[in-house]
């Protein structure tokens, strides 16, 4: 064969096979790249989802909820978006797994872009209210910014489609051994189906062992930080101008991993950072902006609930484990921060000026009363934190 003639051949074999491989795993799509309301989205899935930041927008670009939901892992497994206060209006719970401030920001950003939002309901802590990347599939490259999106977005799809690791799962979920044990996100609105949370906590030895492992994972992030402050500001300020009404709340997260944050020398940071958002949400209220601000953690009736090492009980009632609540609280939060539904008279509490230095003399008082009555939980805390 002469070269010119070899160069041909080599050259048309390779367009052949990526030509291919792009079709096989944009068509069989094991990741759920491009899907919404589609027989894929009701497939069985492994019980780790990948991709998730690629699904969920550009679920959001078709489905154009009117309600969002924001923020991490705690917001995606918590809050239902079957929600009383939201009966008769699209619900979406946009949230990721391991996101920052930023991923959040992010992701409400194009939330908007692609449609008109009503309601942003953003969960938000203060180690991960930082500015870094923490999801690493949430390329930035997601993001709407203009009208042709969905064009756009279809050649990023075929382009992420061109891998190795889409090709193995394509395999695998052609030949049935791709897994199957629960349902993507996508087929429950965004929120993680429990299933896929019962099977991974199973896998890491239950909910007793991921216990203190969750409270490390806690009072080692990166936040609070003033940049984020500083971007949340203006975030919510873009929202404001568009009429979008706003619920910030902190999430409820194991008093365990608050009490984290006190032995770990975190305290005074957390509470100058809950005070600066008292008074941030201040200035937008008086331009007119429907924002509010709700604090559901620290030590109340739904956080101080009995880890497995103190109640001899493998689950809890409202928590998976110490950093992950269920959809019960979640449901709590949502009646609580919007006056439709029941929640503990003890569970959240609107953060104003005019009470936030109150609010947290009252937290660093339920903090002591917890230390005395909840000695086994405290010693957890105090080895986590000296791990550090």
């Amino acid at each position: 064969m002469d070269p010119r003639s070899y160069v041909t051949v080599f050259c048309g074999s390779s367009a052949l096979v990526i030509g291919t491989v792009t079709t096989l795993n944009y068509l069989v799509d094991p990741y759920l790249t491009h899907q919404w309301q589609t027989p894929q989205v009701l497939r069985l899935q492994p019980g780790r989802e990948k991709l998730s930041a690629w699904g969920k927008t550009y679920a959001l670009a078709k489905f154009k909820p009117a309600v969002l939901y924001a923020g991490n892992s705690r917001t995606e497994l918590g809050l239902p978006p079957r929600a009383m206060a939201f009966a008769g209006q699209a619900v979406f719970n946009g949230a990721l797994s391991g996101a920052s401030l930023g991923d959040a920001m992010a992701m409400v950003r194009h939330a908007a872009q692609v449609g008109q939002l009503k309601t942003v309901v953003w969960g938000i802590d203060a180690p991960s209210f930082s500015m870094e990347i923490g999801n690493t599939d949430f390329d930035r490259e997601l993001v709407a910014d203009g009208p042709l999106y969905l064009w756009r977005r279809g050649l990023i799809n075929a382009r992420r489609a061109l891998s190795f690791d889409m090709t193995a799962d394509s395999i695998r979920l052609l030949r049935g051994t791709f897994g199957s044990a629960c349902h993507s996100s996508l087929a429950l609105y965004g929120q993680r189906d429990a299933v896929c949370v019962r099977d991974r906590i199973d896998s890491q030895g239950g909910t007793g062992a991921a216990v203190a492992p969750r409270v490390r994972e806690f009072i080692r992030g990166a936040g609070p930080t003033v940049s984020a402050t500083v971007a949340l500001d203006s975030s919510v300020a873009a929202l404001c101008k568009a009429g979008t009404v706003i619920r910030l709340y902190i999430n409820p997260t194991h008093a365990m991993t608050i009490d984290g944050l006190y032995w770990a020398g975190k305290w005074p940071a957390m509470e100058a950072w809950q005070t600066g958002l008292a008074e941030l949400v201040q200035r937008h209220r008086s331009a007119g902006c429907d924002v509010r601000i709700h604090d559901f953690s620290g030590f109340n009736s739904v956080t101080t609930e009995a880890v497995p090492q103190v109640s001899k009980q493998s689950d809890m009632q409202y928590y998976w484990e110490t950093s992950h609540y269920r959809s019960n609280v979640g449901a709590m939060i949502v009646a609580r921060m919007f006056g439709r539904g029941e929640a503990q008279d003890d569970f959240g509490v609107e953060l104003r000026n005019d009470n936030v230095a109150g609010h947290l003399a009252r937290m660093r008082a339920a903090r002591e009363r917890y230390h005395s009555a909840h000695p086994e939980e405290t010693g957890i805390v105090r080895t986590v934190a000296a791990e550090r």
